[in-house]
């Protein structure tokens, strides 16, 4: 199996709404299974598709009991209030408190096509919530009040003027080490 690089903060297809999913086929499966050995290689609890470049509303997590594929998920209720750390693949190595609603009920497709309809709450519905911000276009950095984005914005500069720094000809990205 392989996997495929995560796009990170600054690429703007991580700003781009994702496109709904018309026909769930063997390419569907197979992006599914990419997705999973990369949010495991990451490694990770989630993966949303746009954020290895594919445009498509899908999502694969592991709560820690095997990978779930939910294709054209959407959240249909929500309720309360859970304050919890939170980080993302696609901005590697910084994490935030973050308040969302504790409990939500999301509904979508598994790759048989089959209707799944899952009521959540605290790990899982903040799995489902973030999962779906990104394919929203929206990224956890835009969770944060006007001063934690500005801040959080200073580290990322500085976290890419370094990574620049190591690699000034661009060949070790295209390349590896």
């Amino acid at each position: 199996m392989s996997t495929l690089p995560i796009r990170i903060y600054g690429d703007p297809v991580l700003n781009t709404v994702t496109t709904e999913i018309e026909n769930i086929d063997g390419k569907v499966a197979a992006l599914a299974e990419t997705m999973i050995e990369t949010m495991y290689e990451a490694p990770g609890v989630g993966l949303a598709a746009n954020q290895i470049g594919v445009q498509k509303r899908l999502f694969v997590y592991d709560k820690g009991e095997g990978p779930i594929v939910v294709v054209n998920p959407v959240i249909v209720e929500s309720d309360g209030e859970w304050t919890f750390e939170e980080g993302c693949l696609s901005i590697p190595g910084l994490s935030w408190e973050i308040t969302r609603p504790n409990s939500v009920h999301l509904v979508g497709y598994d790759l048989d096509g089959n209707e799944i309809s899952v009521e959540t709450d605290e790990f899982e519905g903040r799995i489902f919530q973030h999962e779906m911000d990104h394919l929203d276009g929206v990224l956890l950095i835009e969770r944060l009040d006007a001063d934690q984005r500005k801040e959080a914005k200073k580290l990322l500069r500085k976290q890419r003027l370094v990574a620049a720094s190591n690699d000034p000809d661009g060949l070790n990205l295209l390349f590896g080490d």
